[in-house]
């Protein structure tokens, strides 16, 4: 017949060993870990960098959608008699959607230059802003011709 060995139980174990006459000596099943599993640096990583491709992937989506719809509206608003204020509505929507257009990827730009930051990329956060300044300095000399 064996005994059990002395000494402490194991960690997250019940005292599921019992001598026994005979020769049935089998554990019973040990109780779950519940402690919570520690993630390594590179899965938490990963986890956030997946939530910022939603961010970014939602606020593209959002962008699109919303310039189709400007830009629907205003070929519905086509059907209408001509009338002044029928004829401005269709060209604020047209230029809204245009710009909503362009505006979009300059937005997920200063998305994922934000969310490289937050994540310690400085050199990939510091080129999306050398970027976006370019753009702003485009912007701003076409202005002035």
């Amino acid at each position: 017949m064996m005994v059990p060995e002395a000494g402490p139980p194991r960690r997250n174990a019940q005292a599921t060993s019992v001598a026994l006459d005979g020769e049935f000596h089998e554990e019973l099943p040990q109780e779950p870990i519940t402690q919570p599993e520690v993630l390594p640096r590179e899965r938490r990583g990963a986890r956030r960098l997946a939530a910022g491709e939603r961010w970014i992937a939602r606020m593209l989506r959002t962008g699109a959608i919303t310039s189709g719809c400007m830009f629907v509206t205003s070929l519905a608003l086509e059907l209408l008699p001509r009338d002044e204020s029928v004829h401005v509505a269709i060209d604020l929507l047209r230029k809204g959607a245009a710009s909503m257009l362009l505006v979009t990827p300059v937005a997920r730009l200063a998305m994922a230059g934000t969310l490289l930051g937050l994540r310690g990329e400085w050199r990939y956060a510091a080129i999306a802003a050398g970027v976006i300044g370019l753009l702003a300095l485009a912007v701003g000399a076409g202005f002035q011709a």
